[in-house]
């Protein structure tokens, strides 16, 4: 639970309990920004209320109205989520190991939106495939979605997810935005298993231009270059003053503390923003950099990492502790595993 949303998940199943009852009455749910079928959702809010046994003694109409607002609206990153929460309880479920979510659950994020609201014709659906998006942030917003130009480092587990939620929300997809995806890395068969863009015929493919290729046919309007050059001090003729300057932000989906701190680096001395992300195991972490406001990646300090990923172990070992692990698979796959 946030416990600076505390009185909230009482809120949102009031909430979703009168969407329910208004689209019984109505046949649809409220439309976006349309204050009539608002105000009517309000008064069924307050019916089922004042009939609850655990009655909610102020409504927070804000709340409401915004839920009603959005209530046809879909967001890609946030089924992303949901969806990883749903595939998880599954999986206790079916394995009898942990116990699954009995309950309710309820996601919001609701300071996502602007601090003013939108104007209510700028919600309105307009015949494409992003609809359901304008319905929360309008369409000029995804206008300047569209027309946005990304630079992806790595394509692996994290890049995958990120470029397929990229070419969902359309960003880069407008007349001007592209998106640019390196990563010198070939698929292996070991990556099936969690780099959902790729299948067994991408196996000893290049994974930027085979995740390039896959995120296209879920978004033929997406302008995407795949590049396979590794990002570092020696490629910084290739990855400069021009290029830096042609980009309006960085997403990091790299697998090595020291590559993440060149980016960061590239990124304070471009001043370009920087989404931060990694996982280990289970666990994961993301950073959201902007010039001026947050502090940078590298203003705290990573844990040593306790196991070496096996991308850089491959491809590019630049510690001596990597040739030493390199050296000790080799054996144990040549003699102890056979």
């Amino acid at each position: 639970m946030d416990m600076a949303k505390f009185d909230r998940p009482p809120l949102l199943h009031l909430g979703y309990r009168a969407l329910h009852a208004f689209k019984a009455q109505q046949g649809h749910f409220p439309r976006p920004g349309n204050s009539t079928d608002i105000a009517a959702y309000l008064q069924v809010v307050k019916v089922i209320n004042d009939a609850s046994a655990n009655k909610i003694d102020e409504l927070d109409e804000s709340t409401l109205s915004a839920l009603a607002s959005q209530s046809t609206a879909n967001l890609a990153p946030v089924c992303a989520v949901i969806g990883g929460i749903v595939a998880q309880e599954v999986m206790k479920a079916c394995s009898g190991k942990f116990m699954p979510i009995m309950q309710y659950l309820y996601f919001d994020s609701l300071e996502s939106l602007p601090v003013d609201p939108i104007p209510a014709e700028q919600l309105q659906p307009v015949g494409s495939r992003y609809d359901a998006q304008i319905a929360v942030f309008g369409k000029d917003f995804q206008q300047r979605l569209g027309d946005q130009k990304w630079f992806v480092v790595g394509a692996g587990a994290i890049g995958c997810e990120l470029l397929k939620n990229m070419a969902m929300i359309g960003l880069g997809a407008g007349p001007h935005g592209k998106l640019i995806v390196t990563d010198m890395d070939t698929i292996e068969k070991s990556n099936l298993n969690r780099q959902f863009l790729f299948r067994s015929y991408d196996v000893n493919k290049l994974k930027s231009e085979c995740a390039a290729a896959a995120v296209t046919k879920m978004n033929p309007a997406l302008h995407i270059e795949a590049r396979t050059t590794r990002v570092g001090p020696e490629t910084e003729a290739v990855y400069g003053d021009e290029f830096f300057g042609s980009i309006d932000g960085v997403a990091n989906a790299l697998d090595n503390v020291e590559a993440r701190r060149y980016m960061d680096q590239r990124c304070v001395l471009y001043r370009r923003p920087l989404l931060e992300s990694g996982t280990l195991g289970t666990k994961g972490n993301t950073q959201v950099v902007l010039p001026d406001l947050t502090e940078s990646y590298s203003s705290s300090q990573d844990p040593p990492e306790k196991s070496i990923p096996v991308c850089t172990l491959k491809n590019f070992p630049y510690l001596i502790e990597h040739t030493l692990q390199w050296a000790r698979d080799l054996f144990e796959g040549l003699f102890k595993q056979s």
